[in-house]
């Protein structure tokens, strides 16, 4: 006689899985790097080219809606920046100044007010309209002295040439590009990059 088995609902455990979840939800958001709003968003014109920046040893010139805004790479480069700019413009900055400039993205404004935006929230400095660009004038070219002691700097710092990126605005007209190249080729930098959105080649 044949013994019949009750058949019963297979049932199974979620734990484990869920526990994995949830180790790897908390993973990617602990791991992500949140997108910094830039103080001078640009619409950068379109290339098929693609050469990824260099991580360290930067400095980029960002040029969009008349004004010119600085970024260098480098905590301990920047720091140095800051000093040497203070002490040509006659400007002292304090340790926490010096150490608050050191995280911060670019900067537009002139040397005399740049203690009061180092002062800001992060929030509050990359509002619109905030920051009205470095100098770049013949009477006082401020941009100019930026990159000769952001130069200094990294040689000092790092012993390697600083490279030189600028990004500019697509509807930026030619004349506020080619002054910023005038003060690169005024110290001698005739190779740097120019920062490009990518597009798809042409069929």
């Amino acid at each position: 006689m044949a013994v019949k088995m009750s058949k019963k609902a297979a049932s199974i455990d979620m734990t484990a899985m869920c526990d994995v979840v949830f180790l790897l939800l908390t993973f990617f958001i602990l791991t992500a790097t949140a997108k910094i709003p830039e103080p001078l968003p640009v619409d950068t014109p379109a290339s098929t080219v693609q050469t990824k920046l260099p991580d360290t040893d930067l400095a980029t010139i960002t040029v969009g809606k008349g004004k010119v805004f600085f970024d260098l790479k480098g905590r301990e480069v920047r720091k140095r920046t800051l000093e040497l700019m203070g002490q040509k413009y006659e400007v002292a900055f304090t340790e926490e100044e010096s150490a608050k400039f050191a995280l911060m993205e670019g900067i537009g404004v002139p040397i005399t007010s740049l203690k009061q935006l180092i002062a800001m929230k992060s929030s509050d400095r990359s509002k619109a309209n905030l920051q009205p660009g470095i100098p770049k004038d013949s009477l006082d070219n401020q941009l100019s002295q930026w990159i000769q002691n952001a130069r200094i700097a990294n040689i000092e710092l790092q012993d390697k040439e600083l490279q030189i990126a600028i990004k500019g605005d697509a509807r930026e007209e030619y004349p506020a590009i080619k002054k910023v190249m005038d003060i690169l080729q005024d110290q001698k930098i005739n190779s740097f990059n120019l920062v490009t959105g990518l597009r798809a080649k042409d069929k």
